[in-house]
C-alpha cells in the first residue's frame, strides 16, 4: 500500500469519527432525550474546554517522550471506549464528563495527525505543500460519508450514531499502530528551553500588537459562530417533523444530507483563498466571512423544507465561504505575521482562539440564550427568532470589526507556500 493511501485512510477515518455525531448530536439531545438548551450548550463547550489545553499537550508528550503515530492510536483507542458508552448516559451531568472525556482523547489527534503525515511526506522526500492538501480533503470525505452513513441508517436521534463512531475509532486506533513512525524529535539542546516555549506560549506576545490582538478577539467570535450552526442546524431541520406540511419532506427526513452540503461547498471554496487573499487582502477576506454568516444564519430564519428550502440550500452553500474565509484564511495571516521561531505556537494560539475559547463561549452562550427566550414552556422553540439573533450577531460583527482592524494590505506579498494549519473543522 503506498504511503499517499494509508495516509489517506487516516485522514478519512478521522474526521468519519467526528461526522458521525458533530452535526447529529442536537437532534440526539433535544428530540430523543429532549434534555435542555443550556445543558446542550455545555455539552458543546466541551470540545472548546479541551482543545484549552490538550493538544499543546499532548504535543509535549509526542515531542518529548512518545512517538506520535503510537500516542494518536492510543488516544483513539480511549475515546472509541468513551464513544460507546455515551449512550449509556442518562443524564445531562454525567453526559457532560463522558463527552468531556471523549473531546479530551479525540480534540489532540487533529493535530497529532498533521503530524505523523507531515513527518512520513518529507521523510519519503515528498513536497508537503503539493501532496498533503489532496491527502487531507479526503477528511473531509470522511466526515460527509459519516453525515450520510447516520442519516441515511436513520439514526440522527438514535444513540446508535455514537456505536458508529466508536467503531471507526477502534479500527482507526488499531491502524496508527501501522502508520510511518513519528519519533519524539527535540534535540539535546531542549532541556534549555523555558516552559513557557515548550507549551508554545511564548506566542501570546502576538497580542502587543493592536491588529493582531484585534484579529485573535474576532476570530474568537467567528469560533462561536462556528458552534451555533454545528449544534443546532440539524435539530433545527428535524423540528419540522412536527409540521404536518413538512414531516415527509426530503430535508425533514434525511437533514444530516442536506446539511453536508455545506461540508461539499467549504471543499470547494478552499481553491478560492489564495485569489482572494492576494487580490483584497485579509481584512476583506474576514469581512466577507462574516457577512456569510450573517447569510447563513439570515437564511435559516426564513427557510423552510418545503417552498423555502432553496433558502437552507443557500445557507449551506454559503457556509462554505463563511467556514473558509475566516477558518484556513486566518490560519494563513497568522502564518504570514508571526514570526518564524514562533509559528507553530501562533498556529496554536490561533486555534485555542477559535476552538477554544471561541467554542466554549458560543456553547454556553447560545445555550443560555436559548432556554432563556426562545424557549416556550412546553419547551417549543421559536427558530426564526434564533437564527435571525444568530444573523444580527454575525452583523453586528462586521460593522465593527471594520473599522477596529486597520491591517493594510500589499497585493505584492505572496500567500505563504507551505500550507495552512489544520485547525480542527472539516
Amino acid at each position: 500500500m503506498s504511503l499517499k493511501l494509508r495516509l489517506t485512510i487516516m485522514n478519512f477515518l478521522q474526521f468519519f469519527i467526528w461526522g458521525a455525531w458533530l452535526i447529529t448530536i442536537g437532534a440526539y439531545w433535544f428530540q430523543h432525550k429532549q434534555w435542555s438548551g443550556t445543558s446542550f450548550g455545555a455539552i458543546f463547550s466541551t470540545m472548546g474546554i479541551s482543545a484549552l489545553f490538550m493538544p499543546a499537550l499532548m504535543g509535549v508528550v509526542a515531542d518529548r517522550w512518545i512517538s506520535a503515530q503510537k500516542l494518536y492510536g492510543a488516544l483513539h483507542l480511549a475515546g472509541a471506549v468513551m464513544l460507546a458508552c455515551v449512550p449509556q448516559v442518562d443524564d445531562p451531568h454525567t453526559m457532560f464528563w463522558v463527552m468531556l472525556a471523549t473531546m479530551i482523547c479525540y480534540m489532540p489527534t487533529i493535530s497529532l495527525a498533521i503530524a505523523v503525515a507531515y513527518n512520513a511526506l518529507k521523510r519519503e522526500g515528498l513536497d508537503v505543500v503539493r501532496d498533503y492538501p489532496p491527502i487531507r480533503v479526503w477528511g473531509t470525505v470522511g466526515f460527509i460519508a459519516a453525515l450520510w452513513t447516520t442519516s441515511l441508517l436513520k439514526l440522527e436521534t438514535s444513540p446508535g450514531q455514537f456505536y458508529i463512531a466508536s467503531a471507526a475509532a477502534l479500527v482507526l486506533g488499531l491502524y496508527a499502530f501501522t502508520l510511518p513512525p513519528c519519533p519524539p524529535t527535540l534535540g539535546r539542546d531542549s532541556s534549555s528551553r523555558s516552559l513557557v516555549d515548550v507549551l508554545g506560549l511564548s506566542s501570546f506576545r502576538l497580542f502587543r500588537d493592536r491588529n493582531m490582538a484585534v484579529f485573535f478577539v474576532f476570530a474568537m467570535l467567528l469560533g462561536a459562530a462556528l458552534q451555533l450552526t454545528n449544534a443546532y442546524g440539524d435539530t433545527f431541520l428535524h423540528d419540522f417533523a412536527n409540521v404536518d406540511a413538512y414531516k415527509d419532506t426530503l430535508a425533514v427526513r434525511y437533514p444530516a444530507i442536506i446539511m453536508s452540503i455545506s461540508q461539499i461547498s467549504e471543499t470547494l471554496f478552499i481553491l478560492t483563498i489564495p485569489f482572494f487573499l492576494k487580490r483584497f487582502g485579509i481584512k476583506t477576506v474576514m469581512t466577507i466571512s462574516m457577512l456569510a454568516w450573517f447569510l447563513r444564519f439570515g437564511l435559516f430564519a426564513y427557510g423552510d423544507p418545503g417552498p423555502g428550502l432553496w433558502m437552507i440550500v443557500l445557507s449551506c452553500i454559503v457556509y462554505g465561504m463563511a467556514f473558509d474565509f475566516f477558518n484556513i484564511s486566518g490560519s494563513l495571516f497568522v502564518e504570514q505575521q508571526a514570526d518564524p521561531k514562533i509559528r507553530a505556537s501562533a498556529q496554536g494560539l490561533y486555534m485555542l482562539m477559535t476552538n477554544g475559547i471561541g467554542a466554549v463561549l458560543g456553547s454556553l452562550v447560545a445555550g443560555f440564550v436559548i432556554d432563556r427566550f426562545f424557549t416556550s414552556a412546553d419547551g417549543i422553540k421559536d427558530w426564526q427568532g434564533i437564527w435571525t439573533a444568530f444573523a444580527l450577531y454575525a452583523l453586528a460583527m462586521a460593522v465593527t470589526f471594520v473599522p477596529l482592524f486597520k491591517h493594510r494590505h500589499d497585493p505584492h506579498k505572496v500567500v505563504p507556500a507551505h500550507g495552512p494549519a489544520d485547525v480542527g473543522n472539516p
